[in-house]
């Protein structure tokens, strides 16, 4: 069940405006982060579900599975699965939308998006979904467009994160929700430290046996400590223009679900 306690913390946003950003713990000049992030996924694509499962022990298909019932999501809508790899949640949503209506799985990672695409064909799930290479920056949907978009544990690989919130907004339809599914900031002082030790000695340990790259795994746990905290994710949601925003913690704050509705 998840946890709706919500933490103080805040961490500063990100100046869209810096000729520099960070890639896990490493500035970087701010035009090469979109290509370093796109190697660590083109390395880790096909192995991908499979270190999901390691590293979550499964949960993450439970995190998964709230998701989709806060999508509000029915019969006829249409959804954007932003960043949406391998389509665990595009093969979800596509039998609630039915034969009416539609899903598009989008990623920006071309490797990414073959995985997932040959996935979905293979469970037989095709009729009412396509596929888009797409920049969460600037999506190119037209305005209103979509009933409900999600992004899970893609946010904080995008450079520009209040930029993407802007652009998921735009192509939202009125009455519209978006949901980020996301790695944040635990809300218990023990399990942040065991959290830790597990991210940073651990995960790599498990890249290097099932990858052969260790590297990707330790970028992917500092990218985690970079990402933007509860409270200060929900006001960059205010900031884009959405409203009634809220956060549920989940497995005691590991992950967050952030919800903000388009009006």
């Amino acid at each position: 069940m998840p946890d709706t306690t919500q933490s103080t913390a805040q961490q500063p946003e990100t100046n869209t405006q810096a000729d520099s950003t960070h890639f896990g713990f490493q500035q970087v000049p701010t035009s090469e982060k979109q290509k370093k992030v796109a190697e660590v996924f083109h390395s880790v694509a096909k192995q991908y579900d499979i270190m999901n499962d390691l590293m979550s022990g499964g949960i993450h298909r439970l995190w998964k599975r709230f998701t989709i019932e806060m999508s509000g999501v029915r019969e006829g809508h249409k959804v954007l699965d932003l960043a949406g790899g391998t389509g665990d949640l595009t093969a979800l949503f596509s039998p609630r939308v039915g034969e009416s209506g539609h899903v598009t799985l989008a990623d920006i990672n071309s490797s990414m998006l073959k995985v997932g695409r040959d996935r979905l064909l293979d469970k037989g799930l095709s009729g009412n979904i396509d596929f888009a290479q797409v920049n969460a920056e600037c999506l190119p949907f037209a305005d209103n467009t979509f009933d409900c978009i999600t992004i899970a544990f893609g946010l904080r690989n995008v450079t520009d994160k209040q930029k993407a919130l802007a652009s998921m907004f735009r192509v939202l339809k009125p009455g519209g929700r978006l949901l980020v599914l996301e790695f944040s900031k635990p809300t218990n002082p023990v399990l942040s430290k065991v959290y830790d030790e597990y991210s940073f000695r651990v995960l790599p340990k498990i890249g290097q046996w099932v990858t052969g790259d260790p590297d990707s795994y330790q970028y992917l746990a500092e990218s985690i400590r970079m990402h933007p905290d509860q409270e200060t994710l929900k006001s960059m949601f205010a900031k884009a223009g959405f409203e009634d925003n809220e956060f549920h913690n989940l497995t005691g704050g590991i992950v967050a679900l952030h919800r903000g509705f388009k009006y």
